[in-house]
């Protein structure tokens, strides 16, 4: 796995724009150190559910087994697979 995959854009309907892997990061980031002891880690972007937001764009593009729906909302997933993918592929990258 190269390093374009933190340039890789998808939807996020959470923060309300389209982003780059990176971009969603930094963001998740941000929101940690400006919320401090007030972070959500259930919703730090207002919604629960939030990582779904990646792993839509992650089975979009092919890099995790799964299925969207028609709204492009993912419909089914392998959540340990796509958790380790994002720890070792790109967590585990930055």
């Amino acid at each position: 796995m190269s390093n374009d995959i933190f340039a890789l854009k998808f939807e996020s309907y959470d923060l309300g724009h389209e982003v780059t892997i990176k971009g969603y990061f930094v963001t998740l980031l941000k929101t940690l150190w400006k919320e401090k002891e007030g972070f959500s880690g259930k919703r730090p972007f207002g919604n629960s559910d939030w990582e779904y937001d990646l792993y839509a764009g992650l089975i979009k593009n092919n890099l995790i087994p799964g299925k969207l729906d028609k709204d492009g909302y993912v419909d089914a997933i392998d959540k340990k697979a796509a958790h380790e993918f994002v720890l070792n592929e790109i967590i585990g990258k930055l």
